[in-house]
């Protein structure tokens, strides 16, 4: 079987894995954004569907209206006139006795002398504009709901999305981000893009048909009117365009600022004790206020903004009415129009203004949602790991546990080299101890070996099977890890510890606390093994956490074991029994233990000194001791500082 490897930066994608529609814009997030919608078709439809019966029912009311109106007048002016007289003859008085306005707006009026109002018919009338109203209302009721539907399902969908993005992204890249950041993306930035979505798309449907619907309407009743109405479309969509683009950087600066703030704050609360010890409480404090300064003048310029939209739209909203009722009032007197048409359309025109204001209202939200969206498709546009090979290897079994390197060549930055053609074998069994300086690439090795990086060049084999013709779950079934910095979750010890073995019974969830000598403090707790840690298990000391973790790797009997500073945390007298417990766990099993108390790794088969990411020694403790190279240096180095203490 043929691998394709690719030689890159560790932590760079394949640039093939990258998305094509990269978010730079906000018009291709506004697309992003649409086609995670497409998916919700059907509430979507539901809520176009019952938001254009909604808006057509509301539409019918002002017309109705209208004519109520003019069966009001219509009985007011006939009740008042002499009933022997016809309507005709009626309107010829008043122009024969010089009249003639009155009997032109009269005649707009479909009145009958000496009839008085029809009550029954204006009360039919108001009658079916109720039940109109009210159907219109459940019809806006049940869009709002389908809509909520849509962007809750959508939502879901983005964090299952942001959640197997997390571990597809290689460690390169939680190396390079703020944990602070990457946590307000995946959380703050989702939550106000579900917000946002939740408020204006409930909300948006009926006012877009409204304002199509009540436009129709108006042309319907006057289309003289209707085009003075238009006069300030033009000023409106400058308005909301110009207020867009101002207000668009500055509410992706806003998300951007929350992220670091809640960066420096997740460092504050995770150093607390460091802060406090070295007494660094102001000046934290200080950075923690110009951050939250920034943040506060970043969202009042961004709020200001937006805020500027309603009002000039409430203005160019009153405007439009002074216009429309200057210019009907003109028709009514020149009987081109009746009253209750005149009353129609000022409320078709009020209809109509006021879904353009509502909706320059949520401008402000649309752009903060819009800005977070961006935050969130830039994290999943991040470059992922190489892919898993769609024909895996395999593995042969039983496990023998041979590790060899070949040739590893890896930098973090391309003109940084840190290990160079470095060749290393760890025979079945075999205990492999790393020691060096700090930075000299120990623990990189090992996290090579777990695939947490790529190679830039060589390869590196597990029972003869190279590691990159695996999948990363088949090379990392059978390594056991002990990491410096213990992790344990929210739940009980006994979940802690069976971890890496689900099922595991308790008999051998004991068994392993007991090898790794946690079983005794695990029963002094007032619910054993049943006793329920928070996230920080801040109930257990650093070493009494340390334990549980390598009880954890005890319990996953794998055939190779990586142990980074496992005993880092723990007593002299704890760690000299899990040296001891350790010893009977490694027979049988290839061990890689980076230790810098070399006293923790006399007893290892071979024992490689790294420098500058190269292996400048290796050999038995005895034989390196002898040779008076690297190793005998920094056994001497501490022999004599553990001397010097002692005295």
């Amino acid at each position: 079987m043929s691998i394709r490897r690719t030689r890159s930066s560790p932590g760079v994608a394949v640039e093939a894995a990258r998305r094509p529609d990269h978010s730079s814009n906000t018009r291709a997030t506004v697309g992003r954004l649409w086609r995670m919608g497409r998916h919700q078709w059907a509430p979507l439809t539901g809520t176009v569907v019952f938001g254009l019966v909604s808006v057509v029912l509301t539409t019918i009311g002002p017309w109705l209206l209208g004519r109520a109106t003019n069966l009001v007048l219509a009985g007011a002016f006939g009740r008042a006139l002499d009933g022997h007289a016809t309507r005709a003859e009626v309107l010829g008085d008043l122009r024969a006795h010089g009249h003639a306005t009155e009997a032109q707006t009269l005649s707009t009026v479909d009145f009958v002398p000496g009839r008085g109002i029809d009550f029954d018919a204006v009360g039919r009338i108001l009658l079916v504009a109720t039940l109109l109203y009210l159907a219109a209302g459940l019809c806006a009721f049940v869009q709002g709901w389908l809509a909520n539907l849509a962007v809750q399902r959508a939502i879901q969908r983005l964090r299952q999305d942001v959640e197997a993005k997390i571990f597809r992204l290689p460690a390169a890249y939680f190396d390079r981000h703020r944990r602070g950041d990457l946590l307000s993306r995946v959380t703050n930035d989702i939550d106000n893009l579900g917000q946002s979505l939740q408020q204006t798309l409930s909300q948006l449907v009926i006012p877009l048909f409204s304002i199509a619907g009540m436009l129709a309407a108006m042309f319907w009743v006057s289309p003289l009117l209707a085009v003075i109405s238009l006069v300030t479309v033009p000023l409106t969509l400058g308005v909301v365009a110009r207020v867009g683009r101002r207000a668009q950087p500055l509410y992706l600066e806003q998300w951007k600022q929350t992220g670091r703030l809640n960066g420096q704050i997740e460092e504050m609360y995770s150093g607390h004790a460091v802060i406090k010890a070295f007494g660094r409480e102001q000046q934290a404090a200080d950075r923690f206020a110009v951050d939250n300064e920034h943040l506060a003048q970043t969202t009042l310029r961004s709020q200001a903004m937006s805020s500027t939209l309603q009002p000039a739209m409430t203005f160019l909203s009153n405007l439009n009415y002074v216009l429309v009722a200057v210019v009907g009032g003109v028709r009514i007197a020149a009987g081109a129009l009746s009253v209750g048409d005149v009353q129609a359309f000022i409320q078709y025109s009020r209809q109509y203004s006021q879904p353009l204001i509502y909706l320059a209202s949520m401008a402000g939200m649309v752009q903060s949602g819009i800005a977070s969206a961006e935050r969130v498709y830039e994290f999943l546009d991040a470059a992922e790991e190489i892919p898993d090979p769609v024909t895996p290897g395999l593995l042969p079994v039983p496990a023998t546990g041979r590790v060899a390197f070949e040739g590893v060549t890896f930098r973090y930055h391309p003109d940084r080299p840190l290990i160079e053609a470095l060749s290393l074998v760890a025979e079945p069994g075999h205990t492999v101890a790393i020691v060096g300086p700090t930075g000299a690439g120990k623990t990189t090795l090992v996290n090579l070996l777990l695939r947490f990086y790529e190679l830039a060049a060589g390869r590196i084999t597990l029972d003869g099977v190279d590691i990159a013709t695996l999948t990363r779950a088949q090379a990392r079934s059978r390594i056991g890890m002990v990491l410096q910095d213990t992790w344990l979750f929210g739940g009980t010890i006994a979940d802690n510890i069976a971890y890496g073995t689900p099922g595991a019974g308790r008999e051998r969830i004991v068994a392993a606390a007991t090898s790794a000598h946690a079983d005794r403090f695990i029963r002094t707790l007032p619910d054993g093994y049943d006793t329920v840690l928070d996230d920080e298990a801040t109930s257990l000391s650093a070493g009494e956490k340390q334990l549980l973790t390598i009880a954890r790797a005890f319990l996953t009997e794998p055939p190779i074991l990586v142990l980074d500073e496992a005993t880092s945390s723990v007593d002299t007298r704890t760690e000299v029994l899990i040296q001891q417990a350790t010893a009977s766990l490694r027979a049988g099993r290839t061990a890689f233990v980076i230790a810098h108390r070399l006293s923790t790794i006399r007893d290892a088969d071979t024992i490689v000194v790294m420098e500058n990411g190269a292996i400048v020694e290796q050999g038995s403790h005895d034989q390196l001791v002898h040779a008076g190279g690297a190793y005998a240096r920094l056994y001497a180095a501490q022999f004599a500082d553990a001397t010097t203490a002692a005295s």
